[in-house]
């Protein structure tokens, strides 16, 4: 029966045999791991759209120094590459209409929109690129982008609180993600230097965003948790036997907004 027995080697010779074994096995493990590593990088980073409706800009501005003058501008538009595990990898891109830009008097609303100052005619947008990202911890970033207003290109800095990224309450149940950020620019460094004695050069903005996550109209959110029961319309309760059917309510001819 020796013959049916593996040779065992010995001494230096078992030692090298360990050796080759151990350096194919870790050379097996190396190349079955290289492929998983893109795919790991980037399994989380989804494409987002800006929700117009949930994401105002809003700015400060002193107004000859009797108090800050406020204004806001709604309806941005554009696209989010985001996975709140590698901020590295953030990217966004924003056009902001100026044409919605409302000051609280219509006649503000137009001064500020005239040709020496935003020049809403010939630039009703501005724009917003990311270039990079500096993380700072979990929730909050900086973001390094170029700002293009009145047709002239900035870098601005943001600073960026990431709030939540969860499924939206109500239908259609889109991931949402939302932010808030800050940050100060010169109005001159853009080439708007009219009225300075009534208009301050520092702009202090303000953003609150959404951005609804991008998918298929037959896709669902893996992993999310399904509505609460409470938020379901209640089930309709039969009539009893031989009770009049009950009348049916008006119903209204155009849906309510979502909140």
């Amino acid at each position: 029966m020796a013959h049916f027995l593996p040779t065992i080697p010995t001494g230096t010779q078992a030692s090298a045999a360990i050796a080759r074994r151990v350096h194919r096995l870790c050379a097996a493990a190396l190349l079955l791991a290289l492929p998983a590593v893109p795919t790991l990088a980037f399994a989380q980073a989804e494409r987002y759209e800006l929700d117009p409706v949930h994401t105002r800009v809003v700015f400060e501005i002193s107004h000859a120094g009797y108090s800050q003058a406020i204004g806001t501008v709604s309806g941005s538009t554009g696209t989010l590459v985001f996975d709140p595990e590698d901020w590295d990898s953030a990217r966004v891109e924003v056009s902001v209409p100026l044409l919605r830009l409302d000051l609280g008097d219509a006649k503000w609303n137009r001064a500020a929109l005239g040709r020496k100052l935003l020049d809403g005619d010939g630039h009703p947008v501005a724009t917003f690129v990311s270039t990079r990202i500096e993380p700072i911890d979990d929730t909050h970033a900086r973001v390094f982008g170029t700002l293009t207003l009145r047709g002239v290109a900035r870098e601005v800095v943001l600073e960026v609180a990431f709030n939540q990224l969860k499924r939206y309450p109500l239908p259609p149940f889109r991931r949402t993600a939302g932010f808030s950020a800050t940050t100060t620019i010169s109005r001159q460094a853009f080439g708007i230097r009219e009225w300075p004695t009534v208009i301050g050069d520092s702009v202090v903005l303000r953003i609150e965003a959404e951005a609804q996550r991008v998918r298929g109209d037959d896709e669902v959110d893996a992993g999310d948790p399904a509505p609460d029961a409470a938020d379901a319309p209640a089930p309709a309760i039969p009539p009893e036997a031989g009770d009049a059917a009950p009348e049916t309510p008006p119903q209204p001819t155009t849906p309510e907004p979502t909140p």
